[in-house]
């Protein structure tokens, strides 16, 4: 095959069509002026060399660089080439192949050197496949980022950190500036900003406005409305200060609602440097991403309501401290089965009498946790409407089993309780009588004056079963420094020792309290929880409950001054036993 052979190029396939009849392929009609030096049978000979490596258009230089041959896919794809000129455009690419964008078209540039110092250029049209590609990586990006945004805004369930994280995802993907206003609430609304510094690190500040300061762009998307005016919004956002050391002409800016359960949870507003316009794909992403943010943002929202409720709930059932009485110092403990919880089925407190006296109570109701404590909720209002009725503990504990009853038929329950009820009344020697009715409750032990401890004889039948219970009732008085100690099972049938299954029982908390008659009510009650704790080692248990009453004197005042707690024989810290 000869240069004469040649006659086309099929951009196509890049296959010769010989001896067609249209125009010659190559300009050979070079004058001596241009070329002085070409020998046109060289190049006819060493053609087969050129054809070998030949693919879509084709430059060949000799070797002073000038060029000699240019075929028409060439001359279509890098029209600044021409015979008799150079390629010193193409010679300055780095390495033998090189891509570069020429007239709006990707072109692959690979060079081949050839006998005689010439070389050839093959010059290859990717625009085709190029196109495909690029949009493949673009939406590829699209999807990692989408990806580790539902990724980090999984975790954050409280409002104040998804919003910084929201915000701070924003830059630098979507802007150079991203500001999220939170749907107002009490008339403020809260906002976070993150912008990106001049290291490439995001600043984040946040503040509040009130409703009338908010932009009416901003407004309007709190309601889903999407502002139409781009530079109205761009003014706004500078006057509200969000975009400092910018002017509205300097900014592109846009604004999306974030999707909420009724309503928008926020708005997010995101800007950039005038020349990087906002196009279509763009806007596609911040819609996705604002999607992701308003669902991160409500979980987070709607998780900050439950925990409200939850502790506002918590609150109003755990035991309400007894109210202060003449002669009376009270101690308390409590420690519920599930501490994350705060509340369980042990509960205590104390009302106060006309006539100076005080009902006090403790009890423990079937089951754990939150139906647990919603029934003691039921419980104790009932004692405190009906202790205005009735004073006496025996008959005060019967209505409690009445009310009870129809309460739990009515909603299927089937709970029951203990409970230890009794009422003190003060005397003027300072000593305190005590009347208390059981409900099939632990009965109370006294710390007497000489450090010895006394167990009540009292029993009776659980509260909520039937409907006419035997309730046991027994007196007793205590002297000034005497304390009455009511308590749950949690207590004595915490279990530990050695082998971590040996119960505590009334027995080793008895001998816990002997000698403690100079303890106050609230270090006594510390001190059986401690006791408590120290036999448990840590290991699950039951709810437990402490109510102490002292018998303070004349004049006694209360306090929580802890006295050094002695340790008895019989037990010991950590929950061995001593011989």
């Amino acid at each position: 095959m000869t240069g004469a052979d040649v006659r086309d190029i099929d951009p196509g396939d890049g296959r010769f069509t010989p001896n067609a009849p249209q125009e010659p392929a190559w300009r050979t009609d070079l004058s001596a002026a241009a070329l002085p030096a070409i020998d046109p049978s060289l190049i006819a000979a060493d053609w087969p060399e050129v054809v070998e490596h030949l693919r879509e258009g084709l430059v060949l230089c000799g070797p002073d660089g000038v060029v000699w041959q240019v075929s028409p896919v060439a001359e279509r794809l890098l029209p600044e080439i021409v015979v008799g000129g150079t390629c010193a455009e193409l010679d300055a690419l780095p390495g033998p192949v090189a891509e570069i964008t020429r007239h709006g078209r990707r072109l692959r540039v690979r060079r081949v050197p050839l006998s005689a110092g010439r070389t050839c250029w093959y010059v290859e049209d990717l625009s085709e496949h190029a196109g495909p590609v690029d949009a493949l990586a673009a939406e590829r990006a699209r999807s990692a980022f989408l990806a580790m945004v539902g990724e980090k805004l999984g975790n954050p369930l409280h409002p104040d950190r998804a919003a910084a994280a929201v915000v701070r995802l924003a830059v630098p993907t979507l802007a150079e500036t991203a500001v999220l206003i939170l749907a107002p609430r009490s008339g403020r609304a809260r906002w976070w900003r993150a912008s990106r510094a001049d290291d490439g690190q995001s600043i984040l500040d946040r503040g509040m406005l009130h409703t009338g300061e908010m932009p009416a762009a901003v407004a309007e998307s709190m309601h889903g409305v999407q502002p139409h005016t781009v530079d109205w919004l761009a003014e706004q956002a500078v006057e509200a200060g969000w975009l400092p050391g910018h002017s509205a002409a300097e900014v592109c800016a846009r604004l999306v609602s974030l999707p909420g359960r009724d309503a928008p949870a926020g708005a997010l507003l995101v800007a950039r440097p005038a020349p990087r316009w906002y196009t279509e794909d763009d806007l596609d992403l911040l819609r996705a991403f604002a999607d992701r943010a308003g669902a991160a943002l409500t979980t987070a929202l709607l998780y900050r309501n439950q925990v409200e409720v939850a502790d506002t709930l918590q609150a109003s059932l755990l035991p309400v401290e007894p109210a202060q009485a003449p002669g009376v110092q009270w101690g308390t403990a409590y420690r519920p089965a599930h501490a994350g919880l705060r509340i369980g089925g042990d509960f205590y407190g104390a009302h106060r009498l006309p006539d100076g006296g005080s009902v006090f109570f403790l009890g423990d109701v079937s089951g754990k946790g939150v139906e647990a404590a919603v029934f003691t909720g039921q419980l104790r209002q009932c004692l405190h409407a009906l202790h205005r009725i009735e004073s006496q503990p025996a008959r005060l504990l019967r209505l409690l089993n009445d009310a009870l009853l129809e309460t739990t038929l009515a909603h299927g329950q089937g709970r029951f309780a203990t409970m230890v009820l009794g009422v003190v009344r003060p005397h003027r020697d300072g000593g305190l009588s005590l009347t208390l009715a059981g409900g099939g409750h632990l009965p109370p032990l006294v710390v007497r004056s000489s450090g010895e401890v006394e167990q009540l004889p009292l029993g009776g039948m659980l509260i909520g079963v039937v409907a006419d219970p035997r309730v046991d009732q027994v007196s007793t008085r205590l002297v000034p420094g005497e304390t009455c100690l009511l308590y749950s099972d949690g207590v004595t049938e915490a279990r530990g020792g050695r082998r971590g299954v040996e119960q505590l029982g009334t027995d080793r908390l008895m001998q816990a309290l002997t000698g403690c008659q100079q303890m106050p009510a609230p270090a006594l009650a510390e001190r059986i929880e401690q006791v408590t704790c120290d036999w448990l080692a840590q290991r699950d248990h039951d709810d437990i409950a402490v109510l102490a009453l002292r018998a303070a004197g004349v004049g006694g005042r209360p306090h929580r001054h802890l006295h050094a707690v002695p340790t008895p024989t019989g037990v010991a810290r950590g929950g061995a036993t001593t011989p």
